[in-house]
């Protein structure tokens, strides 16, 4: 443990799913620095992520845009970030945007992940390298692996934490007025997204028993397209509107029952906010990606030759499509056995 108070600055450059599972590696960061001031920056539009975390003192935001630097906009966050003067920054991302901002911000000690490619001189902007953790371990631990460099030992759970805003309570609660099970079925990736005729059969399965669920999807036109595609198969299926501003989805996903999806960032929110989950998982790898405790179940379906790097499966035989309405729905009726009880 450190022997005096020091001002620590994480950088986290990623997309939805994969900010929240920083939450781990900022907990063993305040953790081993109890007295310090612990920052994070992030892209202003994954910010409402972390806003409640009522152990992180300050979060920045920076303007992000892909292919732009938007510099003008970035400079005035990076001189007021200068004039906290840092003593250390870790930056999990490993890529040259969290090499240079990791430089300019310029903290006495830059830890960084040691990934490839980037520009020449990437390794140069940290002052000290960590390497990459295996691919075989799960994400969150493979971001606390980064502080290992500092002798930081990983945290006592690896579960994700998020907080939604209390603010919002009250409208979530128009949105979902009852304890629902919700159901997502857009993917960032197609070749991730459950078949709509399983979601349609599901819920047959579901509301003939009473079970009361309710579908969402994202914002996209391909997105919203599974939603019309639900409707012709199975019209009388609830849904709920589309919820474009994240901290009112995040309040909203709060009040679910439980919560259903292929490998997508919801799925994350969902358990970073103590929602019980049941995540169904093909390209991608359970182990390394599926939500960690006792409240989650994870169906995984058959060998994809397509591979999590993959947009759209090229395979004759879909592995999601392998997990069926019928698996889905008894792990649902099991459901009783998944602990509600938040770990915090």
């Amino acid at each position: 443990m450190s022997a005096r108070p020091e001002k620590i600055l994480a950088l986290q450059f990623k997309y939805f799913g994969d900010a929240v599972l920083l939450t781990p590696a900022l907990r063993a960061l305040r953790a081993h620095f109890p007295a310090g001031e612990l920052h994070l920056l992030v892209p202003e539009e994954i910010a409402p992520i972390f806003n409640h975390l009522p152990w992180l003192d300050r979060l920045w935001r920076m303007p992000r845009e892909r292919g732009r630097a938007r510099f003008s906009q970035s400079w005035p966050i990076i001189r007021a970030l200068r004039r906290e003067r840092f003593d250390r920054s870790v930056d999990f991302t490993g890529n040259d945007r969290g090499a240079i901002l990791s430089f300019l911000v310029g903290a006495r000690q830059r830890l960084g992940l040691l990934s490839p490619g980037g520009f020449l001189g990437r390794r140069f902007c940290y002052s000290q390298c960590a390497a990459p953790a295996p691919l075989t371990q799960h994400e969150s631990l493979r971001l606390t692996h980064v502080l290992s460099a500092w002798n930081i030992a990983p945290p006592f759970s690896p579960e994700l934490e998020i907080h939604a805003d209390p603010a919002l309570d009250a409208l979530a609660a128009a949105l979902l007025p009852e304890r629902t099970i919700l159901c997502h079925m857009a993917s960032s990736q197609p070749n991730r997204q459950w078949p709509v005729q399983h979601w349609a059969a599901f819920y047959q399965l579901a509301a003939a028993t009473g079970r009361r669920l309710a579908f969402t999807t994202a914002t996209g036109a391909r997105e919203q397209s599974l939603i019309n595609e639900l409707k012709k198969i199975a019209p009388d299926a609830p849904t709920l509107p589309v919820v474009p501003d994240l901290s009112q989805f995040l309040a909203l996903l709060k009040r679910a029952e439980a919560f259903i999806s292929g490998d997508t960032g919801p799925l994350h929110f969902a358990a970073g906010l103590g929602v019980p989950t049941i995540s169904l998982f093909g390209p991608s790898s359970p182990a390394r990606w599926a939500p960690v405790g006792e409240r989650h179940r994870i169906l995984t379906g058959s060998l994809c030759s397509c591979g999590a790097g993959a947009s759209i499966c090229q395979s004759a035989n879909f592995c999601l499509a392998a997990i069926s309405p019928e698996q889905v729905f008894a792990s649902l009726q099991t459901r009783q056995e998944i602990s509600a009880k938040p770990f915090r």
